[in-house]
């Protein structure tokens, strides 16, 4: 008798498993996100596990640290700095690297331009999206010509492992990892059990050739990266793309990077010709700055291992309903409600009967409290109509009693502050370092930062 087949519900957004359907998953409490998937059979299983080991493993056996041949000098440089950089240095031999971001934002164009960097390392390109015609469209377009870079078109997973494995590629592109299924497995492409077992064979692929695999991935409405979080778990690297396609600016992030530093970035412009890497990103985002409008300010963010300066506009008017509006661009929102309940209850500025827009310049996302002495100032700036008489960095973390907190790499700060031209500053009370050209304006609370930028009147 055929043994019935087992069905199992898998979270589309944590990989949470589940014998039954539930409107909500046990683990991340995400709404709607369990899919069905069919467990196979016994006959299924053994035929699907003798697939996966498609070639004899070499006999292996426990070594120590010293024994094992690896060095820095194994990575691959690309020559790109700002893609180095978020690499950790350049790219480690059989590493698996997932490449995330929104549609349309320029992951294929990466892709390309990334790969015609590598002129001695022979790339084998797998798309499940696009003909060979379109790629080579897209390849003229970009003035991309490499002649180590093999293009071949196909979604089942066991023929891509097949052509790697015959073709011995240096650098392995899946384009996307979403395209790609397993016939032995009776899901949808795209779907949890798909993307989960089409990585593990990427993975196991990468680690037994010493292939690089560099994955393309989509990323869902919230800005996740699509399918379950064990996709991000099972990699070694992964980066994410962003940015506004209205604009030409665009981050390469490192959320994830097994060797070397996280949440490192890279900044790029794109124009007609691809993507061109930015050597200066503070003088690009601080290009149109004005000290003379209301409402702007400066702050020092650190990305990774890189201090950048960047431009926060804020906009305070009147409200016209009965509810004031709260709009942040690149900015957390909790975080700014946070900063207006200080300014309210410890300073005494009244922004209830005001709508508040707050936008970060240059479309990026910031993330550290660093940053909130810059906004709290802009937000009071373009409440009270003042600007500041000179330009002005403001670093610090504002914490519930309106005081400002200290913060960490204050010195690459400043130095960076310094390089932009910068002549004034406002940190924290309790820095002192001689040598610096920079006018240093300690502070301990908000009251005393408005004063020292001229906003007091």
């Amino acid at each position: 008798m055929a043994r019935k087949k087992r069905t199992r519900y898998v979270c589309s957004n944590c990989g949470w498993e589940s014998a039954q359907w539930l409107g909500v998953c046990g683990a991340c409490s995400r709404w709607n996100t369990l899919e069905e998937f069919h467990i196979p059979d016994n006959d299924g299983r053994k035929t699907h596990k003798s697939r996966l080991q498609t070639t004899d493993r070499a006999a292996t056996k426990p070594m120590t640290l010293d024994e094992i041949p690896v060095s820095e000098a194994d990575r691959t440089v690309t020559g790109m700095s700002e893609l180095d950089r978020v690499l950790g240095g350049g790219m480690m031999p059989g590493s698996f690297i997932l490449l995330g971001g929104d549609p349309g934002i320029g992951k294929s164009t990466l892709a390309l331009q990334w790969v015609s960097l590598l002129s001695g390392e022979k790339t084998l390109y797998v798309s499940g999206e696009e003909s060979l015609v379109q790629i080579r469209q897209r390849a003229h377009r970009l003035e991309v010509r490499p002649a180590h870079l093999h293009l071949y078109t196909e979604t089942e997973i066991m023929q891509v492992i097949e052509v790697a494995r015959h073709e011995k590629p240096g650098i392995l592109i899946i384009d996307s990892i979403q395209t790609m299924y397993h016939s032995a497995l009776q899901s949808m492409p795209g779907t949890t059990a798909q993307i989960r077992e089409c990585a593990a064979l990427l993975m196991q692929l990468a680690k037994q050739e010493n292939i690089t695999v560099i994955a393309i991935g989509h990323v869902t409405k919230d800005g996740d990266l699509a399918g379950p979080r064990i996709l991000e778990h099972m990699v070694d690297t992964v980066l994410q793309f962003e940015g506004d396609k209205q604009s030409h600016h665009r981050v390469l992030r490192t959320l994830k990077n097994r060797f070397g530093p996280a949440q490192e970035v890279g900044i790029f412009e794109m124009d007609g010709g691809g993507l061109r890497e930015v050597a200066n990103p503070s003088e690009l985002f601080l290009s149109e700055f004005d000290p003379s409008v209301s409402g702007n300010a400066v702050v020092c963010s650190m990305e990774g291992t890189r201090p950048l300066l960047i431009e926060i506009q804020a906009l305070v008017t009147p409200t016209s309903y009965g509810m004031p509006q709260r709009t942040a661009s690149g900015f957390d929102h909790r975080r700014l409600s946070l900063l207006l309940a200080v300014l309210e209850k410890r300073c005494g500025w009244q922004f209830g009967q005001h709508d508040v827009f707050l936008n970060v310049a240059g479309g990026l996302k910031l993330t550290e409290t660093a940053c909130d002495l810059g906004v709290a100032v802009s937000l009071i700036s373009s409440l009270s109509g003042k600007a500041p008489g000179e330009p002005v960095v403001m670093i610090g973390e504002v914490g519930l009693g309106a005081e400002i907190r200290r913060v960490a790499q204050l010195d690459r700060r400043l130095e960076e502050a310094e390089a932009m031209g910068f002549r004034h500053a406002v940190v924290p009370k309790g820095f002192r370092k001689d040598g610096q050209k920079i006018k240093i304006s300690a502070v301990s609370g908000i009251n005393d930062a408005l004063k020292m930028s001229g906003l007091d009147g």
